[in-house]
């Protein structure tokens, strides 16, 4: 599959509801706000600015969702990854870190709103996530984020190993961290549901539409180029993601691209499904090499990992790999197991995990970086993005506003180095536990 090939072997694309009726931009409109890039970062940007009466227009390259947004495996987990909270306050410094860890933490709150208020039809599901446990020593760490996650306000307990069996199902887990406010959807659905809430509250979004150039205006504000319209807005935001292509200049490289597949099988029997996930809930399985797996609503396994070596590009091989973890982690699935859909998408990588937004300009600003967090995440940065178009002074924004700058060179390996060394961490502690390893680990 090419890097923005349509969603051909995508199951969200075979069962999301339709997307709303949205034109390409023709001849020129005129905007108090341009957002470009119709994610979900772009999306709750626009929604917000319309809800409080901003004349808003929304510009989008292919159609709303067609990059990560659509992509995912659909869990929404509001957290951080790679870095503790400890972690975090020490690398972005207060008052930053904790107003960052408000607005993460508390994203599933506004997740579940837009879905109630706007009724979107998305498959939403908050039954919570597990991140397990893999072998003994791991649940020191789990109980770390217990402490750190329930000091911020969130609600996570650790689960002994009879809990976490009956929680998920599997038996191969020695406990598990459980967040109760996690959830799961259909990623694209919800995507196109935030579309039509745009158009509901007063936005115009425009599709096939992707920005050429963005330059200054002479009567003011900026013009906002597609091939053949253009926006005249007071203030641009620029929320395109990995999926950035053009638009401003070097923006494209705040960033490495990291992949991820997802894959999803046939519907597992009623039987099958009183045994595995019986609460529906998300999981991880706990190893740095990552298997995260969780129900779509006809009772499809949804699984994602990372390319490695040959996973990733030999395709029954992958399929291999995913079947015998599954299998592994759920010995009671006795039916051959078929994923009859199987997709990739991108993930717009930096070091530090967690958004970065950039000064390009007088009016004009832009945000890359999510780093793999993005139902969450991109769900709540419009909060944020439509707080500076309101006239937030910087210094009260969640997120620190910077020069634009590019990913370091070792962003290029960086990722998929870490994930081997996790790979390698997982195995040595696990042999020296003396439990059993996973196939192919």
């Amino acid at each position: 599959m090419t890097r923005f090939s349509p969603f051909d072997t995508s199951l969200w694309y075979a069962t999301a509801a339709p997307a709303p009726e949205t034109p390409a931009l023709e001849g020129e409109v005129k905007a108090d706000v341009c957002v470009v890039g119709g994610g979900y970062t772009g999306l709750t940007t626009a929604l917000e600015l319309a809800r409080a009466g901003v004349k808003v227009v929304l510009l989008e390259a292919q159609e709303t969702g067609f990059g990560g947004s659509g992509r995912n495996a659909g869990h929404c987990t509001p957290t951080f990854t790679h870095y503790s909270l400890p972690e975090l306050r020490t690398m972005l410094g207060e008052p930053w870190a904790e107003r960052l860890i408000e607005r993460q933490t508390r994203a599933n709150d506004r997740v579940s709103k837009m879905i109630r208020d706007y009724q979107i039809d998305c498959e939403w599901v908050q039954n919570g996530y597990v991140m397990a446990a893999h072998n003994p020593k791991a649940l020191s760490k789990l109980q770390a984020k217990v402490d750190t996650y329930n000091a911020a306000g969130a609600r996570t307990r650790l689960l002994s190993k009879q809990e976490a069996e009956e929680m998920t199902g599997s038996p191969r887990f020695f406990g598990g961290w459980f967040h109760a406010e996690g959830g799961h959807l259909n990623p694209l659905g919800y995507a196109r549901g935030l579309t039509r809430a745009v158009i509901s509250e007063g936005g115009q979004v425009f599709t096939r539409s992707p920005v050429t150039a963005c330059e200054r205006h002479a009567g003011g504000g900026w013009s906002v180029k597609t091939p053949k319209g253009t926006v005249i807005a007071d203030k641009v935001i620029f929320s395109t993601g990995a999926y950035t292509v053009g638009g401003w200049p070097k923006l494209d490289r705040t960033f490495r691209i990291m992949r991820v597949f997802v894959a999803a099988t046939q519907p597992l029997s009623d039987e099958e499904r009183r045994s595995v996930l019986p609460q529906n809930t998300t999981i991880h399985d706990g190893r740095g090499d990552i298997y995260v797996y969780k129900y779509n609503r006809e009772g499809r396994i949804v699984a994602s990992m990372f390319p490695m070596g040959r996973r990733g590009s030999d395709m029954d091989y992958t399929r291999q790999v995913m079947t015998d973890r599954l299998k592994w982690l759920h010995p009671q699935i006795k039916t051959d197991i078929r994923w009859e859909y199987f997709w990739f998408g991108e993930l717009d990588m930096q070091y530090r995990t967690v958004p970065r937004f950039y000064d390009l300009a007088p009016g004009v600003v832009a945000l890359t970086g999510l780093s793999g967090r993005g139902v969450p995440t991109g769900s709540m940065l419009g909060s944020i993005l439509s707080e500076w178009a309101l006239g937030v002074p910087e210094n009260e924004l969640a997120l620190k506003l910077e020069p634009l700058s590019a990913a370091p060179f070792t962003m290029s390996f960086g990722p998929a180095l870490t994930l081997r060394y996790y790979r390698v961490r997982d195995y040595i502690a696990t042999k020296l536990s003396g439990v059993p390893l996973p196939p192919h680990a």
